[in-house]
């Protein structure tokens, strides 16, 4: 059974690492659902996140073909339980219906939007959260006319106490 799950790499050299992650992932036809490339903890390293729904024994296998990559240092895998993550997703509504309608501004505070833009013609809204507060929130949003919004790739992080190191 398929499942989403988060891989967490830590590599040096992030330009020739995306492009064989791509030929592995189009080799073994894994699509891949959120992609974020980040600095980190560590000084002139970096952290890939990859977001696919899989098998469980698919991702393992996956991880351990990713770890043999010359630049790559580590490469975590984890279930949805075994990580926080969020998403930054901003929002274009119609400015009146935002300043006329109760309804909206108990939804705004209920949900801490906050304003990122205001226009004649549309409102931009910025939320942070989970995918499934993000389904809510687009639901809820389409009953206000919303004009369009897009969403970050998710970034997250393990919940267990260690991070990574470089051993020497």
């Amino acid at each position: 059974m398929k499942n989403e799950f988060t891989l967490t790499i830590y590599s040096e050299d992030q330009l020739r690492l995306i492009t064989k992650l791509s030929s592995m992932f189009i080799r073994k036809q894994i699509a891949i659902l959120s992609l974020n490339m980040s600095i980190c903890e560590i000084d002139k390293m970096y952290r890939h996140t990859i977001v696919v729904n899989e098998r469980l024994d698919t991702v393992i296998n996956l991880a351990a073909q990713i770890e043999k990559i010359i630049e790559v240092f580590k490469c975590y895998y984890s279930s949805n339980e075994e990580i926080v993550s969020r998403q930054i997703i901003l929002f274009k509504i119609p400015t009146a219906t935002f300043m006329n309608d109760t309804k909206m501004e108990s939804l705004f505070r209920e949900n801490n939007f906050k304003i990122s833009e205001i226009q004649k013609e549309y409102t931009i809204l910025e939320a942070i959260g989970t995918d499934e507060e993000i389904k809510g929130w687009i639901e809820k949003l389409n009953q206000f006319g919303l004009i369009e919004f897009i969403k970050s790739s998710k970034i997250a992080l393990m919940k267990s106490s260690e991070g990574f190191c470089i051993e020497n």
